[in-house]
Formats: C-alpha cells, structure tokens, sequence
C-alpha cells in the first residue's frame, strides 16, 4: 500500500485549495476512501469519506459545505477540494482507507496552513 499526498501550502482565509491523493498496491475502484486531518497534539480527524461508487459520501459537520471530496477510479487518484478555508483547517492532510487506524499504512500528508 502505498498513499501520497500532494497539493497543500499556505492560503490565506476564505481562499479555496485542492489536494490529492495517489493510491497504489490494493484495489482502490473498490475501496471506500477518506480524507483526514491531524493538527499538533491531537490524533487524526476523519473528515470525508467516500465510496467506492463516488456517490455515498459524509462530512463532518466543520467542514460540511465548504470542502468536497471527488475521486478518479481510472487514476486511483482522489481529491479534497477546499474552499472558504478558515484558519481552524491548518493542518497535515491525509488520505487513507474508509476507518483507517494507526496500524494502517500512512502517507507523509501534505501540509496546509490558512493565515492572514
């Protein structure tokens, strides 16, 4: 298994960004999928998931309305597209399987940081 994320930087509030995730070594078109976020000193939050038909998909409710998660099942590749990013969503974003743990296979994240 293998994930990378890609895409982060720095933004400043109420501007929009997209991340990306690349997925290899299983079967991504079958696998539900999710973004999470981890910010210093707390665990990761799971944030988006998606399923593998791309049509059942949750948020949690701080980033409902603003944030959309996509995914290309002919590229093993999935997407977060952010908008009217706050500072609170300065964080490590990472991808990985539907309830990923601790014991699952991480990327390194992609780093995003939202200030003025």
């Amino acid at each position: 298994v293998q994930l990378v994320e890609s895409g982060g930087g720095l933004v400043r509030p109420g501007e929009s960004l997209r991340v990306s995730c690349a997925a290899s070594g299983f079967s991504f078109s079958t696998t539900t999928m999710s973004w999470y976020r981890q910010i210093p000193g707390k665990w990761r939050e799971r944030i988006a998931t998606i399923h593998s038909n791309g049509v059942l998909i949750h948020y949690v409710d701080s980033v409902k309305g603003r944030f959309t998660i996509s995914r290309d099942n002919t590229k093993n590749t999935m997407f977060l597209q952010m908008t009217e990013l706050k500072p609170e969503d300065t964080a490590v974003y990472y991808c990985n399987t539907g309830e990923a743990t601790a014991q699952n296979t991480w990327g390194q994240g992609t780093q995003v940081n939202v200030s003025s």
